[in-house]
């Protein structure tokens, strides 16, 4: 084993509680600890006058104390005039030892290094770092950029780099083998992987800043295009060895598909039909499936997704499916209700949050196979959960779970066969970013929308305008209509200037009198929230005030007006989806985003794009093409992809070098593909891969 490959202990200085706090941050190689990159970089190449120092810098500082003091205002600190003959500022410590104090005395010189900023008796900076010198002494300076590393509690930066430099010696004596293929390279650097490393964790004082800080310097670049190159390659793996598995054959009845097509109150749309057809073609072999449905807000997905469900259950089999939100599950449920209970099929419900004697029945329902259609949330893939013949699973809204969490439920197939396997998203991705972030799935799209669907008008107002939205909304209810009014908080915050959720339902309720509104939010306990939901599906009340809790998964075709407080902090993605919940029926139906001036220039672009297009594809390539707040594949934490370095919208262009490189990686030698894409894996997704552990 090389060095590099060795345990975090193995290096000295680090015993069980050390590595114990590195492996918190996923630090449990030596070789982790090179790919541990700063997360920003410090100038402590030179002294700079107090008088030249700009507030909000950080900067070294080399100068005489002109007076020390300990004072207690408010609370007890130690304050420490210096200068330099250029200016003066205050050193302020709130902790501090009697060493400490008796070392900083009148007359003495100090080199410190902190943030420079204004404060109630002029520029200071607290807490620096600081050591005593001699007047005449030439400072010591770096002659390189400092770095700073993500820690945890326990680990701090001094810590994190001698631990960094240790393993950079070990760079120096073994360096990293080259995984990728000879003559690949990112444009604009030729280096190898040991330079690229050794350059981040310590880069010359005359390199951009900036690009550092954007994740676009060349050997970033060349660290990014790797990464991608070893989640692509996993699971195209993945994929694989799926096909070398077994799967049940759907085939046979079509009886309970035919009837519930027969049953709809309109005909499904020449895409739909595509879609069902291909998923339908596919689990009809016993090579599992691995499909992807990608369709635009309100095309229809879920009646595709019906269709495929009663095509496994009249095959003798189950299907589960599961979705991210309780709200999105409960949706589900309903729905699959309403068209399944006429046909004599059994749908239970399973969620983290129900009574334990309702928890009961459903888990007995789905072991003795009298419920043949399982909805849930995560707690679906729970160990006490036992399905008896599960042939199809369905995961919506895939980029809100992560590749771990989708493989979890294909354990619940039985000992000699897995589920197939169907994930939905409503969030279109551009072609590019599927094939990375999904190279484990086929792809299908539902590219148009059932007729009758009317297109919905999106207006950009200011708050200042709120009390003209008021007039628009009652308007609206006294035509019978019902309407949306989203909100990104709960409650006001002093942090957040947001307009909250309950704030708004009480202003509401102050200015339209005659109406009923109501109010649903994350907060809430899970039955609240149904009611709440209920009553507005009911059209019992006409104003419903949320949190982003309704963004997919509610269909109310009465609702024809949405308002969106605080749109310009909303990604595209985002506010395209809440749009979405509007236009559901046959009345003309508006959007209005809210926003607070003064607008970025980026606020504007977004805003103009929603303003101008309804087409959920051409907004999904804006927002990559933006790299706005909104995520193309979701919230960054989740997603299929847990990314160290790389960035899939910032690092489109690598795209198709990436995957130019994995299929190169791929058409090796059955030894060279398995031992590269065993150091790829090793490398950058680690021991928390499920990746091809099927």
């Amino acid at each position: 084993m090389s060095r590099l490959d060795a345990p975090v202990t193995a290096l000295s200085g680090v015993g069980p509680a050390i590595a114990g706090k590195l492996e918190r941050l996923g630090v449990e190689r030596v070789a982790d600890l090179l790919f541990q990159l700063p997360i920003r970089y410090e100038d402590r190449t030179r002294v700079t006058p107090v008088g030249a120092a700009i507030a909000g810098t950080r900067c070294v500082i080399h100068a005489e104390i002109l007076l020390a003091e300990v004072v207690f205002r408010g609370r007890r600190s130690l304050l420490v005039r210096v200068g330099d003959g250029t200016g003066q500022l205050t050193l302020r410590f709130f902790h501090f030892s009697n060493a400490q104090k008796n070392m900083l005395q009148r007359g003495r010189w100090i080199v410190c290094y902190g943030e420079f900023r204004h404060g109630p008796s002029g520029p200071e900076m607290v807490h620096p770092e600081f050591r005593v010198v001699s007047e005449d002494d030439t400072p010591k300076l770096s002659d390189r950029l400092t770095p700073v590393y993500p820690t945890t509690e326990g680990l701090h930066q001094a810590r994190m780099r001698t631990l960094v430099g240790k393993a950079l010696a070990q760079l120096d004596r073994e360096p990293p083998a080259e995984l990728l293929p000879p003559g690949t390279r990112v444009a604009g650097s030729q280096t190898t992987l040991a330079e690229a490393i050794r350059f981040l964790h310590a880069p010359p004082p005359d390199v951009s800043l900036d690009a550092l800080a954007d994740g676009t310097h060349p050997c970033q670049r060349r660290l990014a295009l790797e990464e991608l190159v070893a989640h692509h390659v996993s699971l195209r793996q993945l994929r694989v060895q799926v096909r070398d598995t077994q799967a049940p054959v759907l085939a046979g009845d079509r009886s309970l598909l035919d009837a519930f097509i027969s049953r709809l109150p309109f005909e499904p749309t020449g895409a739909q039909q595509r879609v069902l057809d291909e998923i339908l073609e596919d689990t009809a072999d016993a090579e599992p499936m691995m499909r992807l449905v990608q369709g635009d807000v309100g095309a229809g997905k879920t009646v595709v997704a019906a269709g495929a469900a009663l095509a496994a259950i009249g095959a003798g089999h189950q299907c589960a499916l599961m979705a991210p939100t309780e709200l999105l599950a409960e949706q589900h449920f309903r729905s699959f209700k309403v068209w399944f209970d006429p046909l004599g099929v059994e749908v239970a419900w399973l969620t983290g949050s129900q009574r334990a004697a309702e928890r009961r029945e459903a888990l007995a329902a789905v072991a003795d196979c009298s419920a043949r259609m399982v909805v849930g949330t995560h707690a679906l893939f729970q160990e006490q959960v036992q399905f008896a013949a599960l042939g199809l699973v369905i995961i919506d809204e895939q980029h809100r779970f992560g590749v771990h969490q989708r493989l979890s439920l294909r354990d619940k197939g039985t000992a000699d066969s897995i589920p197939h396997q169907l994930v939905m998203t409503a969030t279109p991705i551009p072609r590019t970013l599927a094939m990375t972030a999904y190279a484990d799935l086929d792809t299908s799209v539902i590219d148009a929308l059932p007729p009758g669907r009317t297109p919905v008008t999106t207006v950009v107002v200011p708050e200042q305008r709120r009390d003209e939205v008021v007039q628009r909304v009652a308007a609206a209810c006294a035509e019978g209509r019902q309407a949306y009014w989203v909100c990104p908080l709960v409650e006001d915050s002093e942090v957040l200037d947001y307009q909250a959720a309950e704030t708004t339902a009480a202003m509401l309720r102050e200015q339209l009198p005659a109406n009923t509104i109501g109010l649903v939010h994350g907060r809430m306990k899970p039955r609240d929230k149904e009611r709440a939901m209920a009553a507005f599906s009911r059209g019992d009340s006409d104003v419903l005030v949320a949190t982003t809790v309704i963004e997919v998964g509610v269909d109310v075709p009465n609702a024809s007006l949405m308002i969106i407080e605080n749109a310009e902090r909303m990604g595209l993605a985002q506010l395209h989806q809440l749009r979405g919940r509007v236009g559901r029926g046959s009345a003309a139906s508006s959007c209005v985003l809210l926003y607070k001036a003064p607008l970025s220039r980026m606020a504007k672009e977004r805003l103009a794009v929603l303003r101008e297009s309804t087409d959920g594809f051409v907004i999904a390539d804006k927002d990559l093409e933006l790299r706005g707040p909104g995520e193309v594949l979701g919230t960054r934490q989740a997603g299929a992809m847990n990314l160290r370095i790389a960035d899939l919208a910032r690092d489109a262009d690598l795209l198709p070098t990436v995957h130019a490189t994995a299929q190169t990686v791929l058409d090796g030698d059955d030894a060279t593909i398995t031992r590269r894409i065993d150091a790829l894996v090793a490398r950058w997704i680690g021991s928390a891969s499920r990746y091809g552990n099927v």
